[in-house]
């Protein structure tokens, strides 16, 4: 039944406008994020903003308000399956056991410490999840793959569709204001450039903001600001996992029959994990792996256009102080800890 109507929505004309919509946003996100000082924001964020935007235009896109949630639920999943191309497990294992272990606690700290000071400040639960999950693993791409693991009565649909804005927009904010933190903090910390790098993979938010960081270390720092980075990213699959069973059993969403759903199998992390393999040991050339992850983050860039087009922003502001203050705090504790592991073990 949903393969019937998810193929009468792409025969539509309707369909095929709001691809239009979002690719043109997408393109001028990504055209912008290689410009200087909006690099640090990224493509997928840019995509979002431009999404938003749409809704103080005069342009009506309540007409395609359906092939727009279409967009933003399918091509989240493509995106996410393609984006395995661009980790290299061959690099990653040769980083060594540290950098997959500080991997490790970090993403596992920071989500259950960011979640716990959100819901001490009166957060809701599914935005908790998805602000602790984008500010542990990867930004933007781990709010939109965490995401479809948060099952949700029809009711809540689209409060839901606000978290993942406000997430996404926290985290792009976090990253950003840390990542000027680290670059002024540099000069006083005295590290080589391995321990830099490691500090800015290991604390930042989006894949950009550690880039952008590790490169003012030279080629080294950014070469092992990446892979530390692409470390925690390794991470998503797992989590996403372990976060839907969770958000399952201490959920109060049923199935109507007063029993619980299915635990939810993230199938798309599946593809995910397949295609990270695929890259890493399939040979293939140097420029198809790049269309590859170019093409995953033009599909998560449309999907970001999607869901910036079909949630009210003004009620996102309204709602944004606290987990706001709750992931800077958690930020702050991050930051504190990977410099201190960099420096011991380093």
């Amino acid at each position: 039944m949903k393969g019937c109507l998810s193929l009468k929505i792409i025969l539509t004309g309707k369909f095929w406008i709001a691809i239009m919509v979002t690719l043109i946003c997408t393109m001028v996100g990504t055209y912008l994020a290689n410009l200087p000082y909006l690099n640090i924001i990224g493509s997928l964020v840019l995509a979002l903003i431009f999404g938003m935007l749409l809704q103080v235009q005069p342009v009506d896109t309540k007409p395609i308000k359906k092939e727009i949630g279409f967009i933003s639920n399918k091509f989240l999943r493509l995106g996410i399956i393609l984006l395995g191309f661009k980790l290299n497990l061959t690099a990653l294992m040769s980083s060594g056991i540290k950098t997959i272990l500080l991997a490790m606690i970090v993403v596992t700290g920071t989500i259950t410490g960011t979640y716990l000071l959100n819901r001490k400040f009166g957060v809701d639960k599914e935005l908790s999840i998805l602000a602790a999950s984008g500010t542990g693993i990867c930004g933007a791409a781990a709010v939109m793959g965490i995401s479809p693991q948060i099952k949700v009565s029809s009711s809540k649909q689209a409060q839901k569709e606000e978290d993942q804005v406000l997430a996404v927009a926290i985290v792009a904010i976090m990253g950003t204001i840390f990542t000027l933190i680290e670059i002024m903090l540099k000069p006083l910390l005295h590290m080589d450039a391995t321990q830099f790098g490691v500090v800015a993979g290991g604390s930042l938010h989006e894949i950009a903001h550690a880039v952008a960081t590790g490169s003012t270390a030279g080629p080294v720092g950014l070469n092992i600001a990446i892979i530390t980075k692409l470390s925690r990213v390794l991470m998503l699959a797992p989590a996403a996992l372990i976060i839907g069973i969770w958000y399952q059993k201490s959920s109060k969403v049923n199935n109507g029959n007063g029993k619980h759903n299915k635990l939810p199998i993230p199938w798309f992390m599946g593809g995910f994990i397949l295609a990270s393999i695929i890259g890493s040991f399939v040979p293939m050339s140097a420029n198809v792996l790049s269309l590859l992850v170019k093409a995953a983050y033009i599909f998560l860039g449309m999907a970001m256009a999607a869901l910036g087009i079909s949630v009210n922003f003004k009620v996102i502001l309204n709602r944004g102080k606290k987990p706001i203050l709750a992931t800077f705090i958690s930020s702050v504790i991050l930051l504190t800890f990977v410099i201190i592991v960099s420096k011991l073990f380093f």
